[in-house]
């Protein structure tokens, strides 16, 4: 029973975070020799690598109709990205003592995060299994990248990568371990749902949100310890918008009426607020160090700590 359930899920946490690193690693390097600006790397190149667990691990568990499993992933990812993965950041920043900036150029984008994260919740309250929720979805993503591309400043930047040899064999076998990955978190998740009886919801907002959640958290404690703190409201930012955009659009194109049978949005409406809130607090923060030199706080880093525990008792 453990080895069926536990060791799947233990085996693919350990094969995502040295994958998604890679993916990381070879994706910037590419992006960078194109002379891409430092948020658009990590909104695009580090958010959509970051993000492919979510996705990986949602088209597997839309293969079984687990449509409850897929709202509590992108949901807990989401959380997960602003107040854990933020706060050990920023945590990080405060020990290390350094000063925020932030250039003006990122005030759109916060604002795009927040119509998106408020795009998202209306879809998931009106029925986020449908075709037209898809489509809308990966309309908006469309939007919003060729946004980003039109207003990229394409600066280059050396963000640690350098030119090696079979990049791209080497960005394809990380992808491919990925996906791996991804299968064996899905499939311990679902032995977890069967043998112990918890809801898809819980197992989607904590085994898979916190499971795909792990590159993120890898990325932005990597660029925090290198003081890249632009690089990771970039990376953030562009995770939640492809979260959300993204991996929330994958069960509407199954169109099976079996996803939404164990879904109810009241049992999860205190967790969207949550989530709103804890996205208007990251904007506002982010917002303040627009052209001022700010102090990374430790008290602020604890906060949105404390917010992603506090999302689990409204979980479970």
């Amino acid at each position: 029973m453990i080895i069926t359930t536990f060791f799947p899920i233990l085996l693919g946490i350990i094969l995502i975070w040295i994958s998604a690193e890679k993916l990381e690693k070879y994706s910037v390097s590419a992006a960078t020799s194109l002379g891409m600006s430092p948020f658009l790397i990590g909104s695009t190149v580090i958010a959509f690598g970051t993000s492919a667990p979510e996705m990986l691990t949602t088209f597997f568990a839309a293969l079984d109709d687990k449509g409850s499993m897929i709202i509590g992933n992108v949901i807990g990812s989401n959380v997960a990205n602003l107040s854990l993965v933020f706060g050990t950041a920023l945590l990080i920043l405060a020990f290390k003592k350094k000063d925020i900036k932030q250039l003006p150029s990122i005030k759109n984008n916060l604002l795009i995060l927040l119509a998106v994260t408020f795009l998202s919740w209306l879809i998931i309250a009106i029925n986020p299994f449908s075709i037209i929720s898809s489509l809308i979805l990966i309309f908006t993503l469309i939007l919003v990248i060729i946004y980003w591309y039109k207003t990229n400043p394409g600066a280059e930047v050396d963000l640690g990568s350098a030119e090696e040899k079979y990049m791209y064999l080497k960005l394809t076998l990380s992808l491919g371990t990925l996906i791996f990955a991804a299968w064996l978190i899905t499939f311990g998740a679902t032995n977890i749902l069967e043998q112990y009886q918890l809801g898809e919801l819980f197992i989607g907002f904590t085994v898979l949100a916190v499971g795909t959640s792990l590159p993120e958290i890898a990325a932005a404690s990597s660029l925090a310890l290198r003081g890249r703190y632009e690089t990771v409201a970039g990376t953030l930012i562009g995770s939640n918008i492809f979260n959300s955009l993204t991996v929330l659009a994958i069960p509407g194109f199954f169109n099976s009426s079996l996803m939404a049978e164990s879904w109810n949005y009241a049992s999860w409406s205190y967790l969207l607020m949550l989530l709103a809130f804890v996205t208007l607090c990251f904007s506002m923060y982010i917002f303040t160090a627009i052209n001022n030199i700010r102090k990374a706080s430790k008290s602020l880093a604890l906060l949105f700590l404390s917010a992603y525990f506090f999302s689990l008792l409204f979980a479970y």
